[in-house]
């Protein structure tokens, strides 16, 4: 074979592979925004805190009894990326974003901080989703500590 057609069926195996990859990374988008619409809820959250403003990640969540799991909108993970446990976190502030928060997270939303053992997360979602996590949050069960001890 002469040296252009190795070529040719390099450059031509190098586009199908980059084809399937593009082709494979939007099924996967598709498949975990179309959890949104089987009951979940659109959740921003951002785990490093020490640069304002930066940093944040959309996602769907989903409530699983104790737990809390959010899912990056875009991810290769099969599983939740994040698992919160309602009975080791607690809300230690609530705020409203800054501008340049706010092009990173459902529209209208409000932050909470959460705190936990080893971790500092924060998530952004809109007022009616936020209603439904602070009641969630504070169904615990008796035996738990509730969510806004301490404070």
């Amino acid at each position: 074979m002469s040296p252009s057609i190795l070529l040719l069926a390099l450059v031509l195996g190098s586009a199908v592979v980059v084809v399937l990859a593009v082709l494979g990374g939007l099924l996967l988008a598709r498949r975990r925004l179309g959890k949104l619409k089987a009951g979940g809820i659109e959740v921003a959250l951002r785990v490093h805190r020490a640069e304002p403003g930066r940093g944040w990640h959309l996602g769907v969540a989903h409530y699983h009894g104790e737990e809390f799991a959010w899912y990056r909108a875009l991810s290769l993970r099969s599983g939740p990326d994040w698992a919160l446990n309602r009975g080791d976190m607690e809300i230690a502030s609530r705020r409203n974003p800054s501008t340049a928060e706010t092009y990173t997270m459902p529209s209208g939303s409000l932050v909470v901080h959460l705190s936990r053992s080893g971790d500092d997360i924060e998530i952004a979602m809109g007022y009616d989703a936020l209603t439904g996590f602070l009641s969630w949050m504070e169904s615990a069960p008796p035996s738990s500590v509730a969510p806004w001890a301490g404070h």
